[in-house]
């Protein structure tokens, strides 16, 4: 890709949703707590949970009770669950600090930017709208809205696709190793966004990102030249 002093390195930016572009385990976390407190267990804090909330509901639950899908009470907790989170699923969720911004700025310089995530089009859709940038996005893609979801690369290649750019032409922000992979496979440049969740073992500076990054304005450096 050829610069002139005063563009922008990318066509197109995607975020993981997440722990990425949006600070959602406050709900995430509660939903996993009335679990608890249903069952007259106490309520975890909020920092052991925190880091469970990119995995979802598989990590949250195995974060609360210890345990993970081969348990014979998953199923059913998985389920109640997902239920909690629906009703609540836009309380204390918000976009990360200075991530309005960025969006504003990228919208002006006309460069496309979605949204690619494992959460499913049953919870995706509605939080977005709540949060008012369903109509700004211009890619959203959900777990379900192809064949795979990451750490496949094909969610993120639907997105470039529907903002009719090439991967070369593209930049991937997560907070978890499976972000980085898909990133990486589709062909992108990958960032590893240091202040989400990052609740894999693996250490971020072992995911092979392109760019790590603290802050969400730290992304401005990245994308643009100046």
């Amino acid at each position: 890709m050829t610069q002139s002093p005063t563009s922008p390195f990318f066509k197109g930016v995607f975020f993981d949703l997440d722990g990425t572009l949006a600070d959602t385990a406050p709900d995430l976390v509660a939903a996993a707590n009335l679990l608890r407190s249903s069952r007259g267990l106490p309520e975890l804090p909020y920092a052991e949970l925190r880091p469970r909330a990119s995995a979802g509901a598989r990590g949250l639950i195995q974060g609360a009770f210890g345990f993970g899908p081969d348990h014979a009470d998953f199923d059913a907790l998985r389920d109640e669950f997902l239920n909690n989170y629906e009703k609540n699923i836009c309380i204390h969720s918000k976009l990360f600090d200075g991530m309005n911004e960025l969006l504003t700025r990228l919208e002006k310089e006309r460069i496309s930017w979605g949204i690619v995530t494992n959460k499913i089009e049953r919870f995706t859709n509605p939080l977005l709208k709540l949060m008012g940038i369903d109509q700004r996005s211009q890619a959203n893609i959900s777990g379900d809205t192809t064949p795979f979801a990451k750490p496949h690369p094909a969610p993120i290649l639907k997105a470039a696709e529907l903002c009719h750019l090439s991967p070369e032409q593209c930049l991937y922000v997560g907070d978890d190793l499976r972000d980085v992979e898909a990133g990486r496979a589709a062909g992108m440049k990958t960032v590893a966004a240091a202040y989400g969740y990052c609740g894999c073992d693996e250490p971020i500076s072992e995911w092979g990102a392109d760019f790590i990054i603290h802050h969400p304005n730290e992304l401005r450096a990245i994308i643009f030249s100046k």
